[in-house]
């Protein structure tokens, strides 16, 4: 094992090097990781949220900027990219299936991202929220790349877009299979694709612990959902926050 002094001079240099970040997003990764295999993959034990909590504990106990914490992770938020593109292997595999399911799942996508949207803003409008906040939060079931791109161009604020984001993923991959357990949804097709609908990438992540057919129809409903947002979001947001104004 390393003694004391070793331990100390790895910190002292790891601390004044990007890896800094990269090595800690891995670390509470590998933890949370751990702490839902303990848990036999409770849905509450999800490892994005165990790991974001971790990391946000280390940054505010230390007070490491998040700049200075980002420009090392960065590396990690690359491979989201080539994860991303992944995803077409497990769909390719699950072509016949997708082929014959073509026309409800073409009536599910569209009735899900329809009702994300205009419920998320019409909810938000109701409670009292600002059109700025509503914007922000109607791309929310889309994945981060393109809910940030949609936001912004509706007058929303993109930073806390990504954020909800985070946060809807988060959200359905913990409720979602105990909402189909309670519903009886049985078939790894349907509850792949609401998980991915809903909750984009993390829910597409949590979809694939329940076997390949489940993660290739989630990954499918993630990809479709985001181009179907940036297409339809544009004029639906407007006219949800005319009806509730």
């Amino acid at each position: 094992m390393l003694e004391l002094h070793e331990l100390t001079r790895f910190w002292v240099y790891l601390s004044a090097s990007p890896l800094l970040g990269l090595t800690m997003t891995l670390c509470a990764y590998l933890a949370a990781h751990r702490i839902t295999r303990f848990f036999k993959g409770a849905p509450l034990a999800n490892p994005v949220a165990i790991s974001i909590a971790l990391v946000a504990l280390v940054l505010w106990v230390s007070g490491m900027s998040y700049q200075r914490y980002f420009a090392g992770a960065q590396f990690v938020h690359f491979l989201l990219g080539p994860a991303t593109v992944a995803l077409a292997l497990p769909l390719v595999r699950q072509l016949p299936r997708l082929r014959r399911a073509f026309v409800p799942l073409a009536a599910a996508l569209l009735l899900g991202c329809v009702t994300a949207i205009v419920s998320s803003v019409a909810v938000a409008l109701l409670l009292g929220a600002t059109p700025e906040l509503a914007a922000t939060l109607g791309p929310k079931s889309a994945t981060s790349p393109i809910a940030m791109a949609v936001s912004e161009r509706l007058g929303g604020i993109p930073a806390l877009t990504a954020a909800l984001v985070i946060g809807t993923g988060i959200f359905g991959a913990i409720v979602g299979p105990w909402l189909f357990d309670r519903l009886r949804i049985a078939s790894p097709a349907a509850r792949g694709f609401a998980l991915g609908l809903a909750s984009h990438g993390i829910g597409t992540a949590r979809a694939f612990q329940g076997g390949a057919e489940m993660g290739a129809f989630a990954g499918l409903a993630m990809g479709l959902n985001g181009a179907m947002t940036a297409l339809l979001a544009p004029w639906l947001v407007p006219v949800v926050m005319r009806w509730f104004a």
